[in-house]
């Protein structure tokens, strides 16, 4: 507009907020800011998605001969994780040298130990006798400080912590059913089902097993797993097959509702009651973790994460009765009673009560023709062995790329392990017997 009495031309000021430099530049930091926000979601759901199909590529591709080392070291990349921290000082082990035999006897043939752990794909093994590591060594890139994964070891873990869980009060006795404590689960295959049946695989529960088969129970379960999904949900879906209590089938979810009874009657994640109850006091030298669903239940059945030594520290419990140096952590009575089969059903040998020649207690295994061992046993052949009367541990950590490519020892190798462990227990023997009679 032009100012009247002079020839100067007036520019109108730009309303506020629509063309003044500082209104423009704040407007393109907005959407700068809004693009960013945009970005950053985009890469959050892509990151999931990206987690998602790396956990169901990992989860479709365990039972088909396929390698799994890197991943069985680093199962936190794949899953969420709840972490156990050590606390105090570690227990150490004493030293003393010791060997493997050359080789062990299976099916009336001699065959090698070094050939039989490269087979197996072994990734660590520690020897115990006397509270003295005789044998240490690692293959396949892991160390002493790698933390692997138990699978079905840390079953035997799970037992541990109900024992404990029953002498503080938390449950009343192993007679009672699991859905006082799980009420969810009335009108599934375990409504009704005492906690006893449930710890013995004896649940009734039908299930199957095959790793070899894709539409499999354990298959199943293992998609709802790689997907995030509930794992109380899942097993609320299973069915009842037998009178619980009267035939031994391996059911995994038997675990998992273990898990869920402790959960609700301590009022603790399964990771903060073992990190209380047993691993602040068994002086592991390591952080544990446990792998969760995406809601933050544990893996119960098998997600637990823990060093070889911290593994052997765990047996070291159960070899010595629940007991830690003068200290009752798992009451005694609870671990001669999870080791020792007390009914037809559970027997170990030809047994057609079962459907597993080994024996079975509260989630550990009793091998057949026992002299007082026992083991907890994970898939992929992870192990926790213990030879009381001889005072020795056995962990073996391993990835057997051929297991459960066939429902059947020649790919499981389990009484194969059972052999090789009595090997060295007899090698070791006999060692200790010519040193004595050396000097």
């Amino acid at each position: 507009m032009t100012d009247e009495g002079s020839s100067r031309t007036v520019v109108a000021a730009a309303p506020p907020g629509e063309g003044s430099p500082s209104a423009r530049g704040r407007g393109r930091r907005a959407v700068l800011v809004t693009l960013l926000v945009l970005a950053a979601v985009a890469s959050l759901v892509a990151y999931a998605q990206q987690q998602k199909l790396r956990r169901l590529w990992f989860v479709m591709t365990l039972f088909s001969d396929h390698e799994h080392v890197a991943a069985f070291r680093e199962m936190d990349r794949y899953f969420p994780v709840h972490w156990l921290r050590r606390g105090g000082a570690t227990w150490e082990f004493a030293r003393r040298p010791g060997s493997l035999p050359e080789t062990y006897p299976w099916q009336g043939e001699t065959r090698r130990v070094a050939q039989f752990l490269e087979d197996t794909d072994t990734t660590g093994l520690v020897v115990v006798q006397d509270d003295a590591i005789v044998f240490e060594d690692y293959w396949r890139g892991n160390t002493a400080e790698t933390r692997w994964i138990s699978w079905s070891v840390g079953k035997s873990f799970v037992s541990a912590l109900m024992g404990i869980a029953i002498a503080e009060g938390h449950i009343g006795s192993v007679a009672e059913p699991v859905t006082r404590y799980v009420p969810e689960l009335r009108g599934s295959g375990y409504d009704g089902v005492r906690i006893k049946d449930v710890l013995q695989m004896s649940s009734g529960v039908a299930w199957n097993e095959d790793y070899s088969s894709p539409g499999s129970d354990i298959n199943r379960f293992g998609r709802t797993w790689a997907l995030g999904k509930p794992f109380d949900a899942f097993v609320g879906t299973l069915r009842r097959e037998r009178a619980p209590g009267t035939f031994n089938r391996y059911v995994s979810m038997d675990t998992q509702v273990l898990g869920m009874v402790l959960t609700r009657a301590t009022g603790k994640t399964l990771s903060a009651y073992l990190e209380a109850r047993i691993w602040q006091r068994i002086g592991a030298e390591a952080d544990a973790y446990w792998i969760t669903d995406d809601a933050g239940m544990e893996f119960a059945a098998g997600g637990l994460n823990v060093t070889a030594r911290d593994y052997a520290r765990f047996g070291r419990l159960y070899l010595n009765g629940g007991n830690w140096n003068g200290e009752q952590i798992v009451p005694a009575p609870w671990v001669h009673d999870s080791v020792t089969p007390d009914a037809s059903h559970l027997m170990p040998g030809d047994n057609p009560l079962s459907d597993y020649p080994m024996g079975y207690g509260y989630q550990w295994w009793i091998p057949t023709d026992p002299d007082g061992e026992f083991a907890a046993i994970g898939v992929f052949n992870q192990f926790i062995y213990l030879y009381p009367r001889e005072r020795l541990i056995i962990v073996k950590t391993s990835a057997n790329s051929s297991y459960g490519t066939t429902h059947d020892e020649s790919s499981y190798r389990e009484f194969e392990h059972i052999e090789v462990f009595r090997a060295i227990a007899a090698h070791l023997r006999a060692a200790e017997t010519a040193t004595r009679l050396s000097h």
